[in-house]
C-alpha cells in the first residue's frame, strides 16, 4: 500500500470516527448515556462504568443497519 493508499485510509477513519463521536454526543443530549442495565461502582475518588445498556442497544441497532446495507 502506498502514500495514497494509506492517506485515504486514515480520511476514512477520521471520518469514521467523527460521525460515531457526533453519534455519542447526540445519545448524550437525548439521554440515552445512562440506560437501564449500565453499571456504575463507586468507591471514594475512584469510578467504574461499564455501559452495557448502551453496548447491547448499539449493537441491535448496528446489526440491523448492517443487515439492511448487505443484505443481497
Amino acid at each position: 500500500m502506498g502514500f495514497e493508499g494509506l492517506g485515504k485510509l486514515l480520511i476514512g477513519g477520521a471520518l469514521v470516527l467523527l460521525v460515531l463521536g457526533g453519534l455519542f454526543l447526540l445519545l448524550g443530549r437525548i439521554g440515552l448515556d445512562r440506560l437501564p442495565g449500565d453499571l456504575v461502582f463507586r468507591r471514594g475518588n475512584f469510578t467504574v462504568y461499564f455501559p452495557i445498556g448502551l453496548m447491547i442497544l448499539l449493537s441491535i441497532v448496528g446489526t440491523v443497519v448492517l443487515n439492511v446495507l448487505l443484505r443481497r
